[in-house]
């Protein structure tokens, strides 16, 4: 029966001809038989329309009752994960195997999958996205056929971050470390102003294993420094040494005013690697339709430049801004990867629920970003043209070139993907 299903912000409503929960492979390869057109559903964590199948002739597909298989090999640094398993559940499942992924994004709510696919990041000067960790990607074709793609294959920087324009994702293999520790250290006082930052970019940046700066761009200064710092066997739990800023006196959330009960444990106190990484506790479900998000990634050498465009707009964008969170990343050779090619710096933002007032703002910030190399976040809203988004990316011929050899007929792309990369 036809029908829409409303992401999480609340924003979109995903159309549909009928829904399909497959419980196995056999019941997938049903799913997709005879249907015109095809997109998966994560976590619903999508701030557009890449996961809208399009209207009555559309199949949504979620994959959260396929088996929640997650299958650790210590001795070969791997794991095997079912694509509708979330990382708050993989993360458990491997650390009581003595295991860790090497870094996690700030929501552990989301899909494997679905922030593979986008391209979705944690933070630190030496890691990469979430989707670097990625071995090799077991996914189903819209003719049924059962795919293997695995690092080092010629094809496989193409099917990591694949808006699941070349099959359903049924399995992801990724890397896995020993288990380690994790301290959380906040800084705030009067907070780190952009002229500091324009000195000490890269000793700020990499003052930790995973640092976030946060600014509300009232003031050209970002209140607050999040430091989570890896503790090796018998280290001392000593404050990171961060002259810029003093220590927060308490707990503090992202968001100025909000209670941080939901916050990973702060104060620098040790914890597992799966506690400490992300920002939010995997034991709370998080709100619905309370925010709008946008990111913008761009090369680490215009991130200053980039900050100060921003700053410049802060008095339009400040009044419908919650917070900006700004992480780094590693550069990455995976063709859709917004850090393609690059190191990378990431400025999030999280704007209040209001898409007529955010909108617009969107523009702006993308008149003064996009000539400095800004990718848009795949999943979050953006309004960059399709003529200016794609000679951001050296590799999409290749990539519409296997997405046209996998499903010649287009059944995995919906209006949205068809629109931005193969039009």
């Amino acid at each position: 029966m036809s029908g829409t299903l409303r992401n999480w912000a609340r924003n979109i409503d995903f159309r549909y001809g009928r829904v399909e929960r497959p419980t196995d492979l056999d019941g997938l390869r049903r799913a997709l038989d005879g249907a015109r057109r095809v997109r998966v559903l994560g976590s619903a964590h999508s701030f557009n329309r890449i996961a809208d199948p399009g209207g009555p002739e559309g199949v949504l597909i979620t994959l959260r009752d396929l088996p929640p298989v997650v299958e650790a090999d210590s001795s070969a640094g791997t794991v095997r994960v079912a694509a509708g398993v979330r990382y708050a559940e993989l993360a458990a499942r491997l650390h009581a195997q003595g295991l860790a992924l090497a870094n996690m994004a700030s929501l552990p709510h989301i899909s494997v999958a679905g922030s593979v696919a986008t391209g979705t990041h944690g933070s630190g000067n030496g890691n990469g996205s979430l989707a670097t960790a990625v071995r090799a990607v077991e996914l189903m074709t819209a003719d049924g056929e059962q795919l293997v793609l695995r690092r080092g294959e010629p094809e496989f920087d193409g099917a990591v971050v694949a808006l699941g324009a070349l099959g359903v994702v049924t399995h992801l293999e990724l890397d896995v470390e020993p288990a380690f520790t994790v301290e959380q250290q906040v800084r705030t006082g009067d907070g780190v102003e952009l002229s500091v930052l324009d000195e000490h970019f890269d000793a700020i940046t990499g003052a930790a294993y995973s640092v976030s700066l946060f600014t509300d761009w009232k003031r050209p200064r970002f209140g607050q420094v999040w430091l989570k710092r890896r503790i090796a066997e018998g280290e001392r739990n000593d404050p990171v040494d961060f002259p810029w800023a003093p220590p927060a006196d308490g707990p503090v959330h992202p968001v100025p005013g909000v209670s941080p009960v939901h916050c990973t444990e702060q104060l620098g106190v040790p914890g597992p690697w799966h506690e400490r990484l992300p920002h939010f506790r995997p034991d709370f479900t998080p709100s619905n339709g309370e925010e709008l998000q946008s990111e913008y990634l761009l090369p680490r050498e215009r991130a200053l430049a980039a900050l100060h465009e921003v700053a410049e707009l802060r008095e339009t964008v400040a009044p419908v801004l919650q917070i900006c969170e700004v992480r780094t990343m590693t550069g990455d050779e995976l063709w859709l990867s917004p850090a393609q090619g690059r190191d990378t710096v990431g400025l999030h933002f999280t704007w209040i629920a209001d898409t007529e007032a955010v909108t617009p703002v969107l523009g702006l910030l993308e008149e003064r970003l996009t000539p400095l190399g800004a990718r848009p976040h795949w999943g979050k809203l953006f309004t960059t043209p399709a003529a200016e988004l794609r000679p951001l990316y050296p590799r999409l011929a290749d990539f519409t070139a296997l997405a046209e050899k996998l499903d010649p007929r287009g059944v995995l792309r919906n209006d949205f993907v068809e629109d931005l990369l193969f039009a």
